[in-house]
């Protein structure tokens, strides 16, 4: 092993603690007085003792560690690494029948430990104690929420960057037994119902939420008690699922969202399943630019596919996502393709050329009141395009198909929801006669998607307000990108062909309620800073979502949050007729007669427009 300069001086220090280590067990044994003959009981040791002793340290790794950032971990390499050595020192003893004092052997390893350890430990302390100057009089004071592993970390963290120029005035925590409790010097001032006191006492600048297990609850609580001082900014550390595999760092410490005061439960997936029908397999994505899609992208790339092909019609899209994936995942082997689903030549194409084994379509119109508009679009989009996709999945025998779907296809008020019921009919059609496995997946609202409220409540909060909402009472089901797309993929693992999962959303959401939490997180106050504009439904905007219909029931799955939905029976040959009934109107442009036919279709599809309808007035639908 080559050893550079530092390297060699610590190899050189070790050899003379070895050393010395030999002889304090000799004094130790003899209690203080050396004894006759002294010499000729150590002399023959010094060298063979040396020698294993640092070859063990070497074998060790002893030398390829930095020493100022020692822990627990180092701690117990050099227990490991001085034990080889005083074992092979012990087969060296018997095996040449060496003669002295046994108990020199274990009095060694324990000043060795002794010696080494300190020795290297005291590069830690050097380190801590010296370089930059502690914090001014004017740091920003920060005050940690959280006296547990997470907060420990946080503060290691700040301790480490001296440079931030920050000092942390305490710690909160509900355990009373850690109530005035010091971690590294710092004490536990309280329980959280004391935060807006010491945030006032000691003049708190900044809080950080180091509990990643809180629930939405707990955050929204705390985050209450800290905003009781405007002056006063509240971050958070990301959850345990984020921080699990390493340390934390103050680069993931980022202001509050939405997504933490909903507080929902880590996704579980079964890692095995989804590596079996992901890792080495070629997966396309269409709308892989897009928010789910996107996302899609980023979690199947942490399975090794063979090729990921990111099919949109946005090349912007496209080349945003390949970018970040390029620089997260070197060796993965990823193909842009720009192209749209409405283009059967063009699908045929790319599935001729790479023949992907699993298909995820994520490519779809979603918005409601757009498509309640254009509704031409959505049927070229969404029942056509997916058509498409479906039979090239087919054609070229692809083994998995999984389609993004939506809880607007339940009970459908609007084009786009029943756009999306017809898709799922159309992929459960072919399913009946491929060898190719198709499923639906069928979720609610996405928080953090273009077409999320989220992104324009943040634009009109920006603007000084006022924040529209349609009805007080309006409800939605809430998730989060990386929690939707995770399901999605390990409800591809489960499909067995013809089904329609849907997805576990946990509670309802009044969105006036977000539009409250979001105003709030902005630092400002409602009525105040800030007005709530009630500004009546949109067209096609249902009151509350649903899941099922009421005809609808549900099986369960071996995960707890991916059920089945039993669907009602259709008939393929009406499926069909009308298909091609829309094919042959879709360019008469008169959308009344795509209602007529999707009503007829979907027996659930209920058109707020339709009493507006010119074919409703003369008696046609």
């Amino acid at each position: 092993m080559k050893l550079n300069k530092k390297q060699m001086l610590l190899l050189i220090c070790d050899i003379v603690f070895i050393q010395i280590s030999l002889l304090l067990s000799f004094i130790l044994r003899f209690e203080g007085t050396l004894p006759n003959g002294f010499w000729k009981l150590y002399g023959p040791l010094i060298i063979p003792i040396t020698v294993f002793k640092i070859g063990a340290f070497i074998f060790s790794n002893l030398y390829k560690k930095v020493w100022r950032y020692a822990n627990l971990h180092e701690l117990v390499s050099i227990i490991q690494g001085v034990t080889l050595g005083s074992v092979i020192l012990v087969g060296y003893v018997f095996f040449f029948r060496v003669s002295f004092p046994r108990s020199i052997i274990i009095l060694d390893w324990m000043t060795t430990i002794m010696l080494i350890g300190g020795s290297r430990f005291f590069l830690r302390i050097w380190k801590e104690y010296s370089g930059p100057v502690a914090a001014s009089q004017n740091a920003k004071r920060v005050l940690i929420v959280g006296a547990g592993d997470a907060g420990e970390m946080v503060l290691k963290e700040y301790k480490k960057h001296k440079e931030l120029n920050t000092r942390i005035v305490g710690f909160i925590d509900d355990d009373p037994a850690k109530l005035n409790l010091e971690i590294h010097g710092v004490r536990v001032l309280g329980n959280r119902n004391k935060i807006p006191y010491i945030i006032k006492r000691y003049n708190v600048d900044e809080v950080i939420i180091a509990i990643p297990s809180a629930s939405g609850k707990e955050i929204r609580e705390i985050h209450k008690l800290c905003s009781k001082n405007n002056n006063v900014t509240v971050r958070i550390l990301p959850g345990v699922y984020e921080i699990i595999n390493g340390d934390v760092s103050l680069n993931q410490i980022r202001e509050v969202q939405v997504e933490d005061l909903l507080g929902r439960e880590p996704v579980k997936i079964n890692m095995e399943e989804v590596a079996a029908y992901l890792t080495g397999k070629t997966v396309l994505i269409t709308g892989g630019g897009g928010s789910i899609g996107s996302e899609l992208c980023r979690q199947v790339a942490r399975f090794d596919p063979e090729k990921l092909i990111i099919f949109d019609i946005s090349e912007n899209n496209v080349y945003d996502i390949e970018l970040e994936l390029k620089e997260r995942y070197k060796h993965l082997n990823i193909i842009p393709v720009i192209g749209s689903i409405r283009d059967m030549p063009r699908l045929r194409q790319v599935f001729k050329k790479y023949r992907p084994d699993v298909v995820f379509h994520a490519a779809a119109h979603k918005h409601v009141p757009l498509m309640e508009y254009n509704p031409e679009e959505a049927v070229k989009n969404n029942i056509f395009g997916t058509r498409n996709v479906a039979l090239a999945a087919d054609e070229f025998g692809v083994e998995r198909f999984v389609m993004i779907s939506t809880d607007k296809a339940v009970n459908p008020t609007n084009v786009m929801g029943a756009t999306k019921r017809v898709a799922e009919m159309i992929i459960q059609d072919i399913n009946k006669r491929s060898k190719t496995k198709f499923v639906a997946v069928r979720f609610g609202n996405v928080l953090g998607s273009r077409g999320s409220v989220i992104p324009l409540f943040k634009k009109q909060i920006a603007q000084g307000g006022p924040v529209t909402v349609t009805h007080p009472e309006i409800t939605r089901y809430f998730m989060t990108i990386p929690e939707a797309s995770q399901l999605v993929i390990q409800a591809g693992a489960l499909g067995q062909g013809g089904e329609v999962f849907v997805l576990d959303m946990g509670k309802p959401v009044k969105i006036i309620d977000l539009a409250r939490d979001l105003i709030e997180l902005s630092g400002l106050k409602v009525g105040e800073d800030i007005e709530i504009k009630i500004t009546g439904l949109r067209p096609g905007e249902k009151l509350y979502e649903e899941l099922l219909s009421d005809k609808e029931e549900t099986l369960a799955t071996k995960h707890e949050r991916i059920l089945i939905a039993k669907m009602d029976e259709f008939e393929s040959k009406l499926l069909r007729e009308a298909l091609e009934q829309m094919e042959q109107i879709i360019a008469s442009s008169i959308s009344d007669y795509l209602l007529k036919t999707l009503v007829k279709l979907v027996a659930t599809f209920k058109p707020d427009r339709l009493h507006e309808s010119v074919l409703y007035k003369k008696n046609i639908i």
